[in-house]
């Protein structure tokens, strides 16, 4: 064994004083790549003059360069592969064992890019097997111009060439390989039928610009929504994906494409499966997606390795969420809370920055006290969030002393709370007569607003529309916002309203209700409201009105809302809070 690792030794010092060598722009020269342990100085020999062959820029590849490469892998029984440009040079060689070919890292290209990589892969099978899985992952995840293997006979002759290539815009899933929806095509050939390689290059990357042009007509980023459940039905993963749709319409994102998967554990490095990671990177090139929504919460270090895998950018629930309240922010309150919220996210993902970020990175000029660039950015960050707390105590009093102006005047306060999207916004301009904006989008609310509302008997309350509830909040919004959800305590009377026509919405009445417990106002008198009966039926709706009690109406049409105001002045001015006023 010894022997062997001197003369392998001997072997690569001699591929670097042997004979005239090419020099790449980075000044290092080029040397094969792969498994070339074991191999003879004679054959290493072989593989470092490869770098002299070249082909034709309109030949897949010459029969020079074919030759070559099957008589290597006749000699070693080991695949042996080149890189060539679009010149016909060769850019890389690569050694294999019998049965597959390992790349060197190339890097690779974002997936929304509309441009193949300039490189085609020209490798042996010995048994002259078709194109592998493998071959066409390399192919679609490095964006190769093209793949092709040299079929070899039993005796070790060149016999056939199977060549494989990118189509642009297949509609289908990115697991099919062929058929409807295709991601690639493979095609049979000998080596006197092989196509202009030059042409059909050109042709794909013509097609390939006219999709990627097709897809950016609407000047939004272009998103894969991914979604992991543990432990549920599909059915359920199902509705996660479509709120998760809905929150990506209202960020301004465009739905490119959905993955969906099914486990029993997370991964605890990528969250997803390593199958279902090569998925998420094939469907992004095909459909030319930029970013990556997850519906599950990231470590830094999960969002790091799906990026890295994906080459996607990478954004989760909560990161989604936070920045559709800060487009929504129009107030300064609105905004100052919105800013608590994202720096309180910030920070922790700041400490997982690498070296990268440091001003001091050694060497003369450097030494002595100083601060790290990351150092000084959290700093900044945690002095930034102290200022930001002091503005929203700031809030808090100011609320404190409208609230209690409020009470002496002795007008009940009635807050409308609800899954958002549940139509709090427009029950709210149907009792008060009032023209807040109300749009069928996840948080169209984000500023809390409050009317005046008349009750039959010259009775007068305020009501108040509040930002609206959804699963899995983040608990750092729910932080920030405190200064206005800090008017839920002060009042005397909670609507909760459901969305009826909703199939989850028995899931959102108990994401509420979940919600209310951890403000601790499960303790308020409330009010259940059925919306939107008009889209299910008002008779459909009564079902859920014998489960779970309350009033059904629709806000859109104004049907059902004398009951409501009906119960509501029943549970103001007689059951509990006014006994005396009636």
């Amino acid at each position: 064994m010894w022997k062997r690792s001197i003369a392998h030794a001997a072997a690569t010092v001699l591929l670097f004083l042997s004979g005239p060598a090419k020099w790449p722009a980075g000044g290092a020269v080029k040397t094969p790549q792969g498994k070339l342990l074991g191999l003879k100085p004679s054959e290493l020999e072989k593989l470092r003059k490869t770098y002299r062959r070249r082909s034709l820029p309109g030949e897949v590849v010459s029969l020079g360069l074919a030759q070559h490469l099957v008589e290597f892998s006749r000699m070693t029984s080991r695949q042996v592969g080149v890189l060539l440009s679009r010149k016909g040079e060769v850019e890389w060689v690569v050694v294999g064992d019998a049965h597959r070919l390992e790349l060197p890292d190339i890097g690779r290209m974002r997936a929304g890019s509309h441009r193949l990589r300039g490189l085609r892969l020209v490798h042996t099978h010995l048994k002259g097997e078709p194109l592998s899985q493998d071959d066409l992952t390399d192919l679609a995840l490095l964006r190769l111009d093209m793949v092709v293997a040299l079929g070899m006979n039993t005796e070790g002759e060149l016999e056939k060439l199977f060549l494989g290539h990118l189509l642009a815009g297949g509609g289908g899933g990115a697991r099919e390989g062929e058929g409807e929806g295709a991601l690639w095509q493979t095609q049979e050939m000998t080596l006197s039928q092989q196509p202009d390689a030059q042409a059909l290059v050109q042709a794909l990357e013509e097609e390939f610009g006219r999709l990627y042009a097709q897809t950016r007509r609407t000047n939004q980023e272009r998103a894969l929504l991914v979604t992991v459940q543990v432990g549920k039905s599909r059915r359920e993963a199902e509705e996660r994906l479509a709120e998760l749709e809905e929150l990506a319409r209202t960020a301004g994102l465009e739905v490119a494409g959905t993955v969906v998967q099914l486990r029993k554990t997370h991964e605890a490095k990528t969250l997803l499966g390593k199958g279902k990671l090569l998925e998420l990177n094939l469907l992004a090139m095909q459909k030319m997606a930029e970013v990556a929504v997850i519906d599950q919460n990231l470590s830094p270090s999960q969002a790091h390795h799906i990026a890295k895998a994906a080459s996607l950018k990478v954004i989760d629930r909560t990161q989604l969420i936070l920045d559709i309240f800060a487009q929504r922010a129009q107030s300064a309150e609105g905004k100052l809370q919105v800013e608590l919220a994202q720096l309180k996210y910030l920070l922790p993902r700041l400490s997982q920055s690498d070296t990268s970020f440091s001003r001091l990175a050694g060497g003369i000029g450097t030494r002595g006290p100083g601060e790290t660039k990351l150092e000084v950015d959290r700093r900044r960050v945690r002095e930034r969030i102290v200022q930001l707390e002091r503005g929203i105590e700031n809030i808090l009093q100011s609320r404190k002393t409208r609230r209690m102006l409020r009470q002496k005047r002795e007008l009940p306060l009635i807050s409308i709370v609800g899954y958002t999207n549940a139509g709090k916004t427009t029950l709210l301009n149907a009792l008060t007569h009032a023209s807040a904006l109300a749009e069928d989008k996840l948080f169209a609310t984000l500023e809390p607003l409050s009317r005046r509302l008349r009750f039959p008997r010259e009775r007068e309350v305020i009501i108040s529309d509040t930002v609206g509830f959804i699963r899995d909040l983040p608990k750092d919004l729910l932080a920030a916002f405190r200064a206005t959800l800090e008017e839920l305590h002060s009042a005397d009377l909670l609507l909760h309203l459901v969305d009826v026509s909703d199939a989850a919405a028995e899931k959102h009445l108990r994401a509420v209700e979940t919600l209310l417990e951890e403000l601790a106002l499960l303790d308020k008198p409330r009010l259940l409201v059925w919306n939107k009966a008009d889209r299910l039926g008002f008779e459909a709706a009564q079902q859920m009105r014998q489960t779970y009690g309350g009033v059904i109406l629709s806000a859109h049409t104004g049907e059902g809302m004398e009951a409501l105001l009906e119960e509501a002045a029943q549970q103001l001015f007689v059951k509990t809070v006014f006994p005396n006023k009636q």
